[in-house]
């Protein structure tokens, strides 16, 4: 038998919770839990609960924003050539920057 499914208070989680998204809503959820570094039943039920999403730099956290800026600047040539900025960049850039200040904000702290 596998061990009982307890948070860090020590609850047990005995009810599962389930919903549907769009593809689209599935990327940007997926690319906002890679870039938090949780995984994405930690994310979903902190940004559920409206607590906060700290993020802990790490090598996986690192790699995500790697991955992700390398997208912005593909879409950010594209924009050069003439095309239009989505919305859906704009969300991703500012979910970027922010993780960016918290983490710079968190290497003047130590």
């Amino acid at each position: 038998m596998s061990a009982k499914n307890v948070d860090k208070k020590n609850r047990f989680r005995s009810i599962t919770v389930g919903f549907r998204v769009s593809p689209e809503e599935n990327k940007a959820l997926n690319k906002a839990v890679a870039l938090s570094g949780l995984p994405k039943q930690e994310y979903c039920y902190r940004r559920c609960l409206n607590q906060d999403v700290v993020v802990q730099g790490n090598p996986r956290v690192y790699k995500a924003l790697k991955q992700e800026l390398s997208a912005v600047l593909a879409e950010l040539q594209r924009i050069e050539a003439g095309n239009s900025v989505d919305e859906e960049l704009l969300n991703v850039i500012e979910l970027i920057a922010v993780i960016l200040g918290g983490l710079k904000g968190e290497e003047q702290n130590e």
